[in-house]
């Protein structure tokens, strides 16, 4: 099951604050398209448009790294989206219950799939992997640029 932890996405109140959001799960739950979602909304409260390079890429990058997590690791997981507070910067942390870092493959464009972490790796400014006693986690800095507002 899917529970939503904080979902904390106004930045009204205080211009230095972050904005966030945090899902958990207990096994295979979590919905990619409600992960993308999340990204999406999250970024269009920060002032980038959804459907501007910078949230698709963050989509994307979302969407391989909470894949990755469903598909290699039992449950239970964690996602947490922070945009920081200048709006030029999203950090993704995926946590699982998989202690192996993951394993980019090396380019074959015959074979199907194996083929996002490359993607990510990219796209990302920073991608690195934090071992952790029940798992690890997965942290991804994506440059956003500025926001329209």
């Amino acid at each position: 099951m899917v529970t939503p932890l904080r979902n904390r996405a106004t930045g009204t109140e205080d211009s230095t604050a972050s904005l966030r959001h945090s899902a958990a799960w207990d096994t295979t739950e979590l919905s990619i398209a409600d992960a993308r979602a999340a990204v999406r909304t999250l970024l269009a409260r920060a002032g980038h448009e959804p459907d501007g390079r910078p949230a698709q890429d963050a989509q994307l990058v979302v969407s391989e790294l909470v894949t990755n997590a469903l598909r290699h690791a039992p449950g239970p997981g964690h996602l947490t989206l922070e945009v920081l507070p200048d709006a030029s910067l999203l950090r993704v942390t995926v946590r699982d219950s998989c202690p192996a870092p993951p394993a980019p493959q090396s380019p074959n464009p015959l074979r199907i799939g194996g083929h996002g972490l490359i993607l990510v790796t990219r796209l990302c400014e920073r991608l690195h992997t934090v071992p952790l006693d029940d798992g690890k986690q997965i942290v991804a800095d994506l440059r956003l640029g500025e926001a329209a507002n």
